[in-house]
């Protein structure tokens, strides 16, 4: 399998990940980010499709996280009995997007044409996009574990 290959099937799985999450928080807010995220996944695998097959390309600047700062509006989902199952599903998804940001640093590294190089940056950044949102995610999370009431235990930063 060529390196093409495998980043394609990289995101069909993540695809799968993303839609499966979504089926599993169906009942809360997260089913809108993961189904967003899912829909990411895809647009990625269809566009290194038609790099392969060496089709015009349109790279679509568009990041999910303004879309989604919504859904965190109302945070009644974020109750103490999933924290740690949200927090295992972060992770692995967190996992699962370091990967393709090194697997697509390894491509940027090796691309001569200058086509090539965008495609990798911007693949790069999209999963990176996705990273920083799992990283928020976690932070919103803990927060409250953290927080102290009182302030004359320190200033803390705004959330």
């Amino acid at each position: 399998m060529n390196t093409i290959d495998f980043a394609i099937k990289m995101e069909l799985e993540g695809q799968k990940y993303y839609l499966e999450q979504s089926e599993i928080n169906k009942d809360n807010e997260l089913h809108t980010v993961f189904a967003m995220l899912a829909a990411s996944e895809m647009e990625h695998a269809e566009l290194l499709q038609r790099y392969k097959m060496r089709e015009a390309l349109y790279l679509s600047r568009h990041f999910i996280r303004p879309d989604i700062k919504p859904v965190f509006r109302d945070l009644k989902s974020f109750q103490k009995e999933h924290t740690e199952k949200q927090l295992d599903a972060y992770r692995l998804a967190s996992i699962q997007e370091e990967k393709s940001i090194e697997l697509y640093q390894e491509m940027l590294n090796e691309a001569v044409e200058p086509s090539d190089k965008e495609v990798f940056e911007f693949l790069i950044g999209q999963e990176k996009e996705h990273l920083n949102l799992f990283e928020d995610l976690v932070i919103m999370l803990l927060r409250p574990e953290e927080w102290v009431e009182s302030a004359e235990f320190g200033v803390r930063e705004d959330y």
